[in-house]
């Protein structure tokens, strides 16, 4: 009798050990899940986060502006002027914002310190506007992009051709593949959540990338 009981007992033991080997396993499974759709998704966005429609257009009328990299004086404060102006609008996008109003109406504005500022002059404004206001870590991103873009358009091999003929090409090949990985990768560990011009509302479910 004592037999048969020592033996039930050891086999409700060894079903509970199993039982929780699987919670282990799939609390693991779980984790390792979350964090691969984490990098997944930071990894979508990153056609949003970097300048990818600036360096498109700096792609397009650099050769023209700079004469295929055989300028003139005034290629040279052609291509000057048009490298402000883009590193401005680089800026520009990374601030803007959008939110949605009770009757789903999308707005688009700009983030300031004290909220958005929406483009059309509305009174409208979000539910929660703290959650719209600039923050340090929205000059960060834009620090990064512009400083993305800079690296680009300055080794554009037009750029190049124009100011400083000289530089080595190994520059020109590595510093951009350099920068654009490592910043890149910084804005995967530290994601932004802002919804601006540009940005695939289709996304706009992902519950980590969702304003707090």
């Amino acid at each position: 009798m004592d037999d048969s009981l020592d033996q039930s007992l050891l086999e409700i033991q060894k079903h509970e050990s199993d039982q929780s080997y699987l919670k282990d396993d799939d609390a693991d499974e779980s984790h390792c899940i979350y964090l691969m759709n984490l990098i997944l998704s930071g990894t979508a966005r990153l056609n949003v986060l970097l300048p990818s429609a600036t360096i498109l257009g700096f792609t397009i009328f650099a050769p023209l502006l700079t004469n295929d990299g055989n300028c003139t004086p005034l290629n040279r404060w052609l291509m000057g002027s048009f490298l402000v102006i883009s590193a401005a609008s680089c800026l520009f996008f990374t601030f803007t914002d959008s939110f949605r109003t009770a009757t789903g109406r999308l707005y688009y504005g700009i983030a300031t310190f004290r909220g958005i500022w929406t483009f059309n002059g509305s009174r409208k404004r979000p539910c929660v506007p703290s959650d719209y206001r600039l923050r340090w870590m929205d000059l960060f991103h834009a620090s990064l992009s512009l400083f993305a873009f800079l690296t680009f358009a300055a080794l554009h091999s037009d750029v190049v051709g124009c100011y400083y003929p000289g530089l080595p090409k190994k520059v020109t090949n590595v510093v951009p593949l350099v920068v654009g990985f490592v910043v890149s990768v910084l804005f995967v560990l530290f994601p932004s959540r802002r919804r601006g011009i540009g940005y695939p509302f289709l996304l706009q479910r992902d519950a980590f990338f969702t304003r707090r």
